[in-house]
């Protein structure tokens, strides 16, 4: 593991061009390896995570080329892989590909390394089985092996808010005849829903109930994925809470459902602009610029707003930090079962840092403290180690050690040089 120590920047400036974004990446992956005809799908510096997706679709046998930026992809059916699908650290990898290989007739067994294999996997199996999909998962958990075939619709109702159950059950029911319905108890992403429409799928979303007409199989469309606005958040939330910052973060995905981070800053008092580009492609794009302002007001957050930040939560505990008082984080218990504890990782290092903060079993209560030098363990968490860079970068840290930078890359490649560039004005 290679460390890095980060330090408060005497200011922020400049723009950037954060990664293509791992939800809709994963997606037009999946979708166009499928689909009828070719395509190219465009991700800028993709990370880990979609590198899994891309390994996943060779070994099936789709047929695909690299050229720069482009991912190429011939339409073929997909076959039997000789060996165990690699997942690596990607959840979502692994949720919606079981849902995409139980409705086509293979036979495959889905892995992926240590903490992917903590993850729960029974909550994306029982509906697949519901639909008539053989899934057997490992207690629960990966590895799980998928036995696909023809499908019949079904209606679902989810426990959990969560755009990977809708999607994976979304893709199986593209081998299912008749409509499949999924009800879910909150507001989530609607990325499949916008995609698979775009590629002419039968699919449509009223409120929390999303209905797919099946079977399809999805028109190739080509596709420059837009920028990830949870890898934004990370630069949004610091220059809202640097005294002294102005960022531009450029071709950003502008979906309202992607978007309750803003929602969260403006309420703090921070100031961010929103600037829209013409339409093009299944997702809204535009331009996203923040600017220092006064100091943070608390907030207190709960209920269905979590679902809509999830990613983003480890960074609006740094934002908590910068607030003029208490704020405070419940129902986000999901935070538990991520790449690592998020909530325990989360309250270890607000109090290395100096903060006051108080674990609750779904989340924390946090208040202003006195910043100190600190070493953090990331759990080889991206959104950990990415927060408290954050922390550090801004003041709300002294000095901080990640131990474990790489981390990073599962989301975010170019996050150290991003941070380089922008915080190059000297200390």
């Amino acid at each position: 593991m290679s460390q890095r120590l980060v330090a408060r920047a005497a200011a922020l400036r400049g723009t950037i061009r954060v990664p293509s974004d791992k939800s809709i990446g994963h997606r037009a992956l999946l979708a166009n390896a499928m689909a009828e005809g070719d395509a190219e799908v465009r991700l800028r510096a993709p990370g880990a995570d979609l590198e899994s997706t891309i390994g996943c679709l060779v070994a099936l046998g789709a047929t695909i080329q690299r050229r720069g930026a482009a991912v190429i992809m011939r339409g073929a059916r997909i076959e039997s892989p000789e060996d165990a699908l690699d997942c690596g650290n990607s959840g979502t990898t692994m949720r919606l590909l079981a849902g995409l290989l139980a409705g086509q007739p293979v036979e495959a067994t889905l892995d992926g390394d240590d903490s992917l294999r903590g993850r729960p996997m029974e909550r994306v199996a029982a509906p697949l089985r519901a639909m008539g999909a053989r899934v057997a998962t490992t207690d629960g958990h990966a590895p799980i092996e998928v036995r696909g075939g023809a499908l019949r619709a079904a209606d679902h109702e989810l426990s959990v808010a969560s755009a990977q159950l809708l999607g994976a059950i979304a893709f199986a029911a593209l081998g299912a005849e008749g409509d499949t319905t999924v009800r879910l108890p909150g507001p989530t992403r609607d990325h499949t829903e916008r995609l698979l429409a775009w590629m002419g799928v039968r699919i449509r979303r009223e409120g929390t109930l999303t209905t797919i007409s099946g079977p399809a199989r999805p028109a190739a469309r080509s596709l420059d994925v837009p920028g990830d606005p949870s890898s934004a958040a990370a630069w949004l939330v610091a220059a809202a809470v640097h005294r002294d910052a102005d960022l531009l973060l450029a071709d950003v995905c502008l979906n309202p459902t992607r978007l309750a981070i803003v929602g969260v800053l403006r309420e703090m008092g921070a100031t961010v602009e929103v600037e829209e580009h013409p339409a093009h492609g299944s997702e809204p794009v535009g331009d996203l610029r923040v600017r220092s302002g006064d100091r943070l007001r608390p907030i207190r957050l709960g209920g269905p707003d979590v679902a809509a930040l999830i990613d983003e939560l480890p960074l609006v505990g740094v934002a908590m930090v910068a607030a003029d008082g208490v704020s405070e984080l419940r129902d986000a218990g999901e935070l538990r079962v991520k790449e690592s504890d998020r909530i325990a990782a989360m309250i270890a290092g607000l109090k290395a840092i100096g903060a006051s903060v108080e674990e609750l079993h779904d989340g924390w209560r946090v208040r202003p403290g006195l910043a100190q030098d600190a070493e953090i363990t990331t759990h080889g968490d991206h959104r950990i180690g990415i927060a408290f860079a954050v922390a550090a970068l801004t003041g709300m840290a002294g000095t901080v050690r990640i131990d474990d930078a790489e981390s990073a890359s599962v989301s975010y490649p170019g996050f150290w040089a991003d941070l380089d560039a922008v915080a190059a004005v000297p200390a």
